[in-house]
């Protein structure tokens, strides 16, 4: 079995097409927790990375995923069993959609980290597309879904490609999600802005705060602001 061990917990992900990746880990690190939810849902949990820094990070009661692929759902399902917060996690196998429609409770934070490639892009292996390509879960229906789940003093969080930013922002606010604080990201000092990490609420904040976070001075020497943002959770930092 692929074991991906963490400080405080290990992430099996020999079944899943989507393997544990940057943009994962920075979301889990990134959110913001700061009015301390009582519910937490992850929406295409994969292996379940992000719930489970969610669980390090949070005293949250209530920490659901969900998940559409069955070797996902049944990977992600054993590493919260496995972790030291298997009290307070529970993995849901079901499309997002029917999910939406049918549960009444709603959470107090959402978190997304969705597939966004482009259907050119597409290989012949069915669960890696499913993980990786936005017709699975199009942004329309993510913020569809996530309006109808989430809390009316709820956040919602998620990482998109920074080309699509102001296309997410736009679908947002005709939902009426309105985003809070922005994270542009960079490989490098000197290389294109690649991410956006993006935290909405209902309401419109008069000041946006938008900051920019560099992962590597050099290949492989990451940077102070990195290193804080993970360090809780990466071995060797």
């Amino acid at each position: 079995m692929s074991l991906f061990q963490f400080k405080q917990f290990a992430v099996a992900q020999d079944q899943c097409a989507a393997k544990i990746g940057t943009d994962g880990v920075l979301l889990g690190a990134w959110v913001s927790l700061i009015h301390k939810p009582y519910s937490i849902l992850d929406i295409g949990t994969g292996t379940g990375i992000i719930a489970l820094q969610l669980s390090q990070r949070s005293q949250s009661e209530v920490i659901d995923a969900v998940e559409l692929d069955p070797n996902a759902f049944e990977q992600a399902t054993i590493n919260f069993e496995n972790s030291p917060w298997n009290d307070r996690l529970f993995c849901y196998h079901a499309n997002i959609s029917d999910f939406a429609s049918e549960m009444e409770d709603t959470y107090e934070l959402i978190v997304t980290n969705p597939p966004y490639y482009e259907p050119t892009q597409k290989s012949n292996d069915a669960a890696r597309d499913l993980a990786r390509f936005e017709d699975a879960l199009p942004f329309t229906l993510l913020l569809d879904c996530t309006k109808n789940l989430l809390d009316e003093s709820g956040q919602f969080a998620t990482i998109i490609p920074y080309s699509r930013e102001d296309e997410f922002l736009s679908l947002a606010a005709e939902v009426d999600l309105f985003p809070n604080a922005i994270t542009r990201v960079r490989g490098m000092e000197n290389t294109p802005i690649k991410r956006s990490l993006m935290q909405f609420s209902r309401k419109q904040h008069p000041t946006l705060e938008i900051q920019e976070l560099v992962i590597e001075k050099s290949r492989h020497v990451y940077t102070v602001a990195y290193q804080s943002l993970v360090k809780n959770f990466y071995l060797k930092m």
